[in-house]
């Protein structure tokens, strides 16, 4: 079985959409930081310590699906799998120190963040935290790294991120603070990687133009016995900033290394790439209106197989605390091995070791799906830092003929619900 993939470029959507995030690729910047509790700002403790902050994020959901499958999983959705039922989906506690990749000057920051909910069982990494527990609510750390600023070879510098790091791939994130949905594209969840152990590079070379590299373990995979294979990938890719009147931002990152297990394909498998490509432009209309497109495609030696897709997105702004959104996509799996539904609980980090994980599959398809949710967002001051309501409308199909959804009863599902978020 194919390791799944997933989510990150933090704070990528504004409105749903938004492409400031993608620069700073997962980087807590000095503005977003003021909206954060400070725990030091008084001179007493140093400047080191004057902007480290605390923040509380809380999120829930469920989706419901009226064709009630008999295992009671929504097919191809890993963060609203279980049909018709609540979810507390994720409790996070971030402690951070932000740093400016604007200010030319040395800066050392961090980022720890502890995740406990449903949404951690695909997000653990081997030997870390993948054998806490076999509950549906986990416990992962979600982030654990070192952000550092040096102002070398060029005006803005390098930034450099080392530690445990939520992949910077794709458009939709694990924070769902940063994506429209509750529920996430089929790209986001088997065509780009989750979470890794190693060190991602941003180097600002001119204020357009950022170059993107790094070097890691593999996806969700650490050291030894907890590696699927003994070889590591990495990353390379570039941001083009404010094209078009500083309306057009566009991010194109791509991943090499070997994915697949030795238990499933033998040695080869140290050698087997698997090369992950993504591509995102986003195009700010006007202050209401803003629309992005996500070009994807992956291929895997060792596996033989490919997929290959488009993501649209849509948000406008119907008033200052309503935001309509709309996604649709094309996904093509042209061998069946990537996009599933774990039966168990620790059934999705069991496959990336390929031991036993009981696992819903779909023979070759070319996946439908189309999203359409109002995202709800007062401010409610009080020291709330974000509040949300979205509910949500999701159209499934398959476009070839074949029967992936509900138990393998359907050609195509229907689901509807929604998430609520709540921050501090």
């Amino acid at each position: 079985m194919a390791d799944g993939g997933g989510i990150l470029v933090s704070k990528a959507l504004v409105l749903g959409l938004t492409a400031a995030g993608l620069m700073t690729a997962g980087i807590v910047t000095a503005p977003e930081a003021q909206a954060q509790i400070s725990l030091f700002s008084d001179k007493h403790y140093g400047e080191w310590l004057q902007g480290v902050t605390l923040q509380g994020q809380i999120e829930g959901g469920i989706m419901a699906n009226p064709a009630r499958p008999d295992n009671g999983m929504n097919f191809g959705d890993y963060f609203a799998d279980h049909a018709n039922q609540v979810q507390l989906n994720q409790v996070t506690f971030t402690l951070s120190k932000a740093i400016d990749p604007g200010k030319p000057d040395y800066q050392i920051g961090f980022t720890l963040e502890a995740m406990y909910g449903s949404d951690a069982r695909y997000y653990h990494l081997l030997g870390i935290s993948n054998r806490m527990t076999s509950n549906r609510y986990q416990l992962i750390p979600a982030q654990a790294h070192v952000d550092v600023h040096l102002p070398w070879m060029t005006k803005n510098g390098l930034d450099i991120q080392a530690g445990i790091l939520q992949a910077p791939m794709g458009v939709e994130t694990l924070d769902p603070t940063t994506r429209p949905f509750y529920t996430l594209a089929y790209t986001s969840q088997y065509s780009v990687p989750f979470e890794n152990l190693g060190a991602i590079f941003h180097w600002h070379i001119v204020p357009m133009f950022d170059f993107t590299f790094g070097v890691d373990t593999g996806n969700q995979t650490t050291f030894g016995r907890n590696d699927n294979n003994n070889a590591a990938a990495g990353y390379v890719g570039f941001n083009i900033n404010g094209l078009a009147g500083g309306k057009l931002n566009i991010v194109e990152l791509s991943r090499i290394g070997p994915e697949d297990a030795v238990r499933s394909i033998g040695r080869r498998a140290n050698t087997a790439q698997r090369y992950w490509n993504d591509l995102i432009a986003t195009y700010t209309v006007n202050d209401r209106l803003s629309v992005t497109g996500e070009v994807n495609f992956l291929h895997d030696v060792g596996l033989r197989a490919e997929t290959y897709s488009f993501v649209s997105f849509l948000a406008y702004k119907l008033s200052p605390t309503l935001t309509f959104n709309y996604r649709g996509e094309i996904y093509r799996d042209n061998s069946g091995l990537f996009v599933d539904t774990f039966l168990t609980n620790q059934a999705y980090m069991n496959a990336i070791l390929d031991i036993y994980a009981p696992t819903e599959t779909a023979p070759p398809t070319t996946y439908g799906e189309m999203t359409l949710g109002v995202t709800w967002h007062p401010d409610l001051g009080g020291g709330v830092r974000v509040f949300e309501l979205r509910p949500e409308i999701r159209f499934d199909r398959s476009l070839n003929g074949t029967s992936p959804f509900n138990d393998r009863r359907n050609t195509g599902m229907f689901t509807f619900g929604g998430d609520a978020v709540f921050g501090f």
